[in-house]
């Protein structure tokens, strides 16, 4: 389990699901490791370019005032091209159903995924809400409103 700024473990309760028995819960890899990972609970194959919201089998209740944040598994990305679409996705602490992880295949060739593959990291995190203070203008800074490319581009890098 995850801890706190303080040190203290943050409790996150977890529902299996009929179709995930048998299956391990999110886990950590390593005692390193900030994600934690998590596995399908169906054997599903992804076309190219094709995309499929994969099943966990569990349900759970985030604390208040924390999120958990879905991401990619780096070795599927470079390997095969299966990634998420939304990375990192977001569950809110208020969601109750299923888990599932969207993978899309961004490779050549079908992609299987069998039950009790990992297919995902999970990373609990805090939520800092954000008070709207509106303005009738801002601050100048050096940038200004310089957006995509106006720091110049990867040859710089």
């Amino acid at each position: 389990m995850p801890e706190a700024a303080s040190g203290a473990k943050v409790s996150v309760r977890v529902m299996r699901l009929p179709h995930g028995d048998g299956l391990a819960l999110p886990s950590y890899a390593t005692s390193g490791a900030a994600g934690m990972d998590v596995v399908a609970a169906e054997d599903v194959t992804i076309a190219p370019r094709g995309r499929h919201a994969v099943a966990t089998g569990f349900a759970m209740a985030i604390p208040e005032g924390y999120e958990i944040q879905v991401r990619p598994r780096s070795g599927l990305a470079l390997k095969h091209g299966i990634t998420l679409p939304n990375t990192p996705g977001t569950i809110d602490s208020d969601y109750r159903g299923e888990l599932k992880v969207i993978l899309i295949n961004h490779g050549d060739a079908d992609f299987p995924i069998k039950r009790g593959d990992r297919i995902a990291q999970l990373v609990l995190a805090p939520v800092t809400l954000a008070a709207w203070d509106e303005v009738a203008e801002l601050e100048d800074t050096a940038r200004g409103a310089g957006g995509f490319g106006s720091t110049g581009g990867h040859g710089k890098l």
